[in-house]
């Protein structure tokens, strides 16, 4: 199968590349490499360092699938440049589907996020609860998905929102939660914790590995929405569980404005037959194992809003 993947440098792409080339699909991958290119030389992959904004109808000729991971990824992240994240989001979605449908690909599967449904106090958020998103990045990822969706007349759509990612990729980030707490117990024998009762949902890397492959090879027969998250934790639980693995000490923050908290069910997805394999745990203790005696020489890269605003007048031109 012929793919085109974009965001296929980031922190999903990659490492959903490598795995799709090991079995033997053709990869075209489209990043703009802000934060580096971690992808190696194959046979069957073709780099295009590109904004998706700039794709064009040539670009996704004989393609036959689109796994559209591309987006400025996070709610800070998203609010230091607030256009960007509009264009990057929805203008760049909807001309990807305009020439996904000029050259007949048949299947789109598009990593939107679990944060579109804003806050809420149902225990079971499903995927036929509203959308309320609270920030620039979880309104236009919502528009992303509208998008998307007014093509489904014409492609296969799969539409999946994943919970916070955890674990580890060749382009690392630890400015997600289970990551960036991990960083700390490692670096720092100290965990910040702001609050700590705000509930975040959580995937392992390699189950969202397993999603987007699930649908990929599943064809044509699961089109719609689906929640992608099995662990739905306490900012303070995940940083408990992190001290049982790495020795470090807890300090908490009360009276934080951190409102973001928020739960999924993946219930629907379950229902196809799909299984996570792993959890948090796991996540933690491959970072810890990893990075233990690295800990010292994580680049700024690894570090996307930091890094961003540091890049500024490089990236935002």
């Amino acid at each position: 199968m012929k793919i085109l993947i974009t965001g296929a440098c980031g922190y999903h792409g990659s490492k959903l590349v490598p795995i799709l080339l090991n079995q033997n699909h053709k990869i075209i991958a489209v990043d703009t490499q802000w934060f580096g290119n971690y992808l190696k030389n194959h046979k069957n992959l073709k780099i295009i360092k590109k904004n998706i904004l700039d794709l064009k109808k040539q670009d996704l000729k004989n393609i036959d699938t689109v796994i559209h991971l591309a987006s400025i990824a996070n709610d800070p992240m998203g609010d230091l440049k607030q256009e960007l994240t509009w264009e990057i989001s929805c203008l760049a979605t909807m001309k990807l589907m305009e020439n996904a449908l000029s050259n007949n690909v048949s299947k789109i599967i598009y990593a939107s996020s679990a944060s579109v449904y804003g806050l809420k106090k149902e225990k079971n958020v499903t995927e036929n609860l509203s959308l309320e998103p609270i920030s620039t990045y979880n309104k236009a990822k919502m528009i992303a998905e509208r998008t998307i969706l007014s093509f489904q007349d014409y492609i296969n759509i799969s539409i999946i929102r994943p919970a916070t990612v955890c674990g580890l990729s060749p382009r690392m980030r630890f400015d997600l939660s289970v990551n960036m707490l991990t960083y700390q117990a490692i670096k720092n024998k100290k965990i910040n914790v702001f609050g700590g009762k705000q509930i975040r949902p959580n995937i392992h890397i390699d189950d969202l590995m397993n999603v987007y492959l699930f649908f990929l090879n599943n064809g044509n027969q699961y089109n719609g929405i689906f929640n992608a998250g099995f662990e739905n934790l306490s900012i303070l639980k995940i940083a408990k569980t992190i001290q049982k693995i790495v020795d470090s000490k807890i300090h908490i923050t009360k009276n934080v404005d951190d409102i973001r908290s928020y739960r999924i069910d993946s219930t629907k997805l379950l229902k196809l037959g799909f299984f996570p394999k792993k959890n948090i745990k796991n996540a933690i203790n491959e970072t810890n194992e990893y990075y233990k005696n690295k800990i010292n020489k994580v680049q700024l890269n690894c570090f996307s809003l930091e890094w961003l605003k540091a890049n500024q007048s490089k990236v935002f031109k």
